[in-house]
């Protein structure tokens, strides 16, 4: 998930996020994909509606949706410092 830019080039890339959301009574799940062309991550999350809420179901996509890009952030930060902690060349070229 590295590169090394230190020759003064613009590097640009494009990644890729798929959220699909499922929706059954009071509970909403999520299934998160981010695709950033080196690898795939992936997060299922959900939220469930407190009884003693209105129904909204905006507010459960909102909950699971933020869950799983909060999880795929975690996932990221790891990566990140699993590959600047590893002893490899190949991630830092």
């Amino acid at each position: 998930m590295s590169d090394d830019t230190t020759d003064g080039r613009l590097r640009t890339k494009s990644w890729a996020l798929r959220l699909d959301l499922f929706e059954e009574g009071d509970t909403t799940k999520v299934h998160a994909v981010l695709d950033t062309g080196d690898n795939t991550l992936e997060s299922r999350t959900s939220s469930r509606r407190n009884p003693h809420d209105p129904p909204v179901p905006e507010v459960g996509d909102e909950y699971a949706a933020g869950r799983a890009l909060v999880d795929l952030g975690q996932q990221l930060l790891r990566a990140g410092r699993t590959d600047a902690a590893a002893d490899d060349p190949a991630l830092h070229t």
